[in-house]
């Protein structure tokens, strides 16, 4: 029995042991933690080396039904262990009591949606080891300053210390994706708060990057704006505020520390 990659799913399943005992291999779980989430095992690749490490209590979560059958059929002590489920979509909460780590092959038509779920469950999730597409990879791993740097880049830089790990070719999946592949280890940094407002953090970084090619003052006229209406600024003290040197540079030259600083005076 085979599983067929389906293309609305995203599957393109890693044929390449090595590579397979390599993520494996780059999760290291923290003392006393022990369960794990696989997101997405297909039929197994992972699994099977995960299985065996006694560092490791792992429950699974896979949406592909023809891949649940496999998996069943094919690992000894699947049963209680696998969800058939959308990750987007589980309550993390019902499925793990305490912390956990994550790992797998993300899709690579939804890596950055399981990225913004991960971070909605940070203080849980003090690892993820995963392999995407090596552009997001880069992205996600980019220090200020350069052209892929980006929203994402900023979200999981503030909760966590990126790795960008190695490059995996085509040849490794079958099918071959169109594009080269990366593997990241994620761990969980020491911040416990932002020090400024974390809904409002988000919202300046989305704005700015919306328009990425423009300055902070532009980009970001509308927050001005609604900062000098609440607090009643004549035309001086607005053009004042945005005299500030940050509002003529590009939101990629901020790092996180430069835009929670930038939350804290939009605020």
């Amino acid at each position: 029995m085979e599983v067929r990659a389906k293309k609305a799913l995203g599957q393109h399943f890693l044929t390449d042991q090595s590579i397979a005992k390599a993520i494996v291999d780059a999760l290291q779980p923290e003392d006393g933690v022990k369960d794990v989430l696989e997101i997405g095992p297909g039929m197994g690749v992972l699994t099977q080396y995960l299985m065996p490490r006694e560092d490791v209590d792992l429950k699974l979560v896979e949406i592909d039904g023809e891949s649940v059958d496999y998996l069943l059929t094919h690992f000894a002590d699947m049963q209680g262990r696998l969800l058939q489920a959308d990750f987007l979509k589980m309550d993390l909460g019902k499925f793990f009591k305490d912390r956990f780590c994550v790992i797998g092959n993300f899709p690579y038509n939804i890596s950055s949606q399981i990225f913004f779920k991960i971070l909605d469950h940070k203080e849980s999730i003090p690892q993820v080891v995963c392999m995407i597409q090596k552009e997001v990879a880069e992205r996600i791993a980019e220090q200020p300053g350069t052209k892929t740097y980006g929203i994402l880049s900023v979200f999981l830089q503030a909760w966590y210390d990126i790795e960008y790990l190695f490059t995996v070719g085509q040849g490794a999946f079958c099918p071959p994706p169109k594009v080269k592949s990366a593997v990241i280890r994620l761990k969980r940094n020491s911040r416990t708060d932002l020090g400024c407002d974390e809904k409002l953090f988000k919202t300046v970084v989305k704005t700015a990057f919306g328009q990425r090619r423009k300055t902070l003052r532009n980009s970001l006229k509308q927050l001005i704006g609604a900062k000098a209406t609440a607090e009643s600024w004549s035309a001086d003290q607005t053009a004042a505020f945005i005299a500030d040197p940050v509002f003529e540079l590009r939101p990629e030259r901020l790092n996180v520390e430069d835009f929670v600083a930038l939350t804290l005076r939009l605020s």
